[in-house]
């Protein structure tokens, strides 16, 4: 079984510790949001996050609509992107690549 996609991009942000994910979704009641991921740990920009780093800020069935790759340290006001309008495909095949 595959590990979920938010615990996946959690670990390649681990591995590749110069740059933070970007993450655009919707949520399984159909809301936007947005979630920064850097250093293995996730944040919603949009909603609350729970203090517990066990409680999974994008849910299994939450609806991915794009990433985007950021140089670290990100700065908000000036965002160095690599890469923007990823696809949750496209990722995945990084991830594969990876062995993530």
């Amino acid at each position: 079984m595959t590990r979920p996609i938010s615990l996946r991009l959690e670990e390649y942000t681990t591995k590749r510790q110069t740059e933070v994910l970007i993450v655009d979704l919707i949520t399984p009641t159909g809301e936007a949001d947005t979630v920064m991921i850097y250093n293995g740990f996730s944040s919603s920009l949009v909603h609350p996050t729970a203090y517990d780093p066990d409680i999974p800020v994008i849910a299994a069935d939450a609806q991915i609509t794009a990433i985007a790759r950021a140089s670290s340290p990100y700065n908000p006001n000036n965002p160095e992107y690599i890469a923007t309008g990823i696809t949750l495909e496209t990722m995945e095949q990084i991830l594969a690549e990876m062995n993530i």
